[in-house]
């Protein structure tokens, strides 16, 4: 598969900033051209906008008065203004562009203005659930999963009483209580499935590809946990048919539980890869590595990532030392490279999707250095047209086994050259050997130069194999190794 970078933009807390600067409410048609441009420069295809959709006074009304909701807001905004909560982005009242951002003609001009910069437009389908107020709690409440007076005084958290009077279960998944913002759709009852593939397609002519939320959420099984009877299919069947339509559409899953693989085996084109989030932030290299041993017909369709909406801010769990090697093995691997707003400039802020204004901060310069060089290596053919292999580290030499903190490499591209990333994944020094098969014919020796510190190494190809190419790392080091022309 082509590997391809997205990048996730917060569109409300976007449009707020330039509400200020333009002393006036911002809409989609006020992004700059600037703007789109830097996004272009960086070398992203798809941008994802996330929040774009009609929300209601329902969910504001519960983002205002949840106690326990306010204080995280509190803690990302500490001068917070009651109109900075607009109610959570995934409270969706109706699949239509949000008035305040300038409705669908708005998005589809920004989607044109980013087809003549050569990027798609990505935005969200919530499949599990909708707004307290949506319509169809009095058109079709047959969509919803029902409750009763028992339930709702039993499970208070879980079931509400509707505007129509009648009760209905807040959306959920099966470890947690319910989103009190929302009302939970029913997958076992057909209407459903059709009045939602119906929302799938409308989606589609507004845009490239959609981020679907917490997908796993509508898999029988996991209904089945949640509510007690099991979905009827909806992934296989809704993307095959809108692939045919639109192949080029793209599916991209949120997904949790190792359940990466099945969603794959239902056409998404990409998952988030949770698992490899969660090793390079709390995890040694030898759990990263033993990760990067799956197939690359599973990793090419993985969205690596260190931050999202969701995850603390790369820059508060983690140093920077150690944020810069984590995104040395999550973005030089297979897959979407997905990047979030603020990443790059060492945000380290995280806000709540129910507010629509985040805290001013200071660009570090030192990471935003660095995030150019990278994305600025991403823009290379290795990563869409070359072939990955990761690569044995051994000792250096005999009796030193520091290379079992260092995680290995290669890209290989259509012209023959090499690409060698080496990581000590660790807080202490380490050395290893990485045996590459540099197997050009049209030179003996073999020019290598370092993509971050333009360092020239020369070596014979033979010895690049046996005994293996030399790398001494300082604790979170790296070299990232480009085979050039001597």
């Amino acid at each position: 598969m082509h590997a391809t970078t997205l990048y996730q933009i917060n569109t409300r807390a976007l449009l707020t900033e330039l509400s200020r600067t333009l002393a006036k409410p911002a809409t989609l048609d006020d992004i700059p051209d600037q703007l789109l441009d830097s996004w272009k420069e960086y070398g992203f295809e798809w941008i994802w906008m996330l929040g774009v959709w009609q929300t209601g006074v329902a969910a504001q009304t519960v983002s205002r008065t949840h106690s326990g909701w306010r204080h995280d807001y509190q803690a990302s905004l500490n001068d917070l203004r009651e109109e900075d909560i607009e109610g959570s982005c995934f409270a969706i009242a109706d699949y239509r562009t949000h008035t305040l951002l300038g409705g669908d003609d708005a998005l589809l001009r920004l989607r044109r203005r980013l087809h003549d910069r050569g990027m798609r437009l990505m935005l969200d389908f919530v499949p599990n659930h909708m707004a307290l107020d949506h319509s169809w709690i009095a058109s079709h409440p047959e969509c919803f999963v029902r409750g009763s007076e028992e339930r709702m005084r039993s499970e208070p958290m879980n079931f509400f009483r509707a505007y129509t009077g009648q009760i209905f279960a807040h959306g959920k998944d099966p470890y947690f209580d319910g989103w009190p913002d929302t009302v939970q759709l029913d997958y076992s009852h057909p209407t459903t499935i059709h009045k939602m593939s119906e929302e799938l397609d409308r989606i589609t002519k507004l845009c490239d590809g959609v981020r679907c939320d917490m997908a796993m959420l509508i898999l029988p099984d996991v209904t089945q946990r949640t509510w007690g009877s099991p979905a009827l299919p909806f992934w296989k069947e809704n993307i095959e048919r809108i692939k045919v339509s639109h192949p080029e559409f793209c599916f991209l899953a949120e997904v949790y539980w190792d359940r990466e693989w099945d969603l794959q085996q239902l056409g998404f084109d990409y998952c988030y890869d949770k698992r490899l989030y969660d090793r390079v932030l709390h995890e040694g290299a030898e759990p990263v590595r033993l990760h990067l041993l799956a197939g690359l017909d599973y990793q090419n369709r993985l969205a690596r990532f260190l931050e999202n909406h969701d995850e603390k801010r790369a820059r508060e769990t983690m140093s920077d030392e150690r944020h810069r090697a984590a995104a040395i093995v999550t973005y030089l691997c297979p897959g979407m490279k997905f990047f979030h707003e603020g990443q790059l400039k060492g945000r380290r802020v995280k806000i709540s999707p129910h507010l629509i204004r985040r805290p001013v901060e200071e660009t570090n310069l030192e990471l935003q250095t660095f995030y150019r060089k990278l994305l600025d290596l991403l823009k290379e053919d290795f990563f869409r047209k070359g072939r990955w292999m990761l690569l044995d580290a051994k000792p250096a030499w005999p009796g030193d086994d520091s290379c079992a903190r260092v995680i290995g490499f290669r890209w290989k591209g259509e012209d023959g050259r090499h690409l060698i990333v080496s990581v000590n994944f660790s807080d202490r020094s380490a050395s290893a050997r990485l045996r590459v098969s540099i197997d050009r014919t049209c030179a003996s020796d073999v020019v290598l130069r370092d993509w971050f510190s333009e360092t020239r190494l020369e070596q014979h190809r033979g010895q690049i194999f046996n005994p293996g190419l030399e790398v001494n790392l300082e604790p979170w080091g790296f070299r990232i190794w480009e085979e050039i022309d001597s």
